[in-house]
């Protein structure tokens, strides 16, 4: 007569199961984008295309001005795009991403926290890349260093006018 042990390890594989993560999609409306991602992008996208169209545009005179317009209105498509997917980040609907189109208020996509796994718009999104979190944290500082720079260098230059009137 055999009789089961029941003290043996279970013969199943047992694993742990793996985090689901959906695609990052930039030209979309539908799922989800956290904000490291939101920043990295929207302000990536918004200065390539602006250095793009503005410089193809400084030398084809009035279609350059045309070119600068349509670069204009795809930074605020892609850019309410993007503020779909971070409203969806958060659990909340798309139609808030109106909020974007208002400076400074648009700031509080940047802050607000994303829902921690699944919600009713998908899985999240995959851990942020090397890359990603570099340009999130490259913006602030070139931002401080340009206000710095700008109220710094016309000081100096003031300062080396009155210096060489004495």
């Amino acid at each position: 007569m055999t009789t089961q042990n029941p003290y043996v390890a279970p013969r199943s594989a047992v694993a742990d199961s793996q985090e689901e993560f959906q695609p990052v999609r930039v030209l979309a409306v539908s799922g989800r984008i956290g904000r490291a991602r939101y920043i990295a992008y929207s302000l990536g996208l918004s200065m390539l295309i602006m250095i793009v169209a503005g410089g193809l545009g400084a030398f084809m005179g009035d279609l350059g001005a045309i070119l600068n317009l349509l670069g204009w209105a795809a930074v605020v498509v892609i850019s309410i795009m993007l503020s779909v997917q971070r409203c969806h980040d958060f659990n909340t609907t798309g139609w808030l991403s109106i909020l974007a189109l208002i400076p400074l208020v648009n700031l509080i996509f940047w802050f607000i926290p994303g829902t921690d796994g699944p919600n009713r718009f998908g899985a999240p999104t995959p851990p942020n890349s090397i890359p990603v979190l570099i340009v999130v944290w490259i913006f602030p500082v070139l931002f401080f260093t340009g206000i710095i720079a700008a109220v710094s260098i016309p000081a100096y230059q003031d300062y080396v006018k009155r210096s060489q009137q004495r």
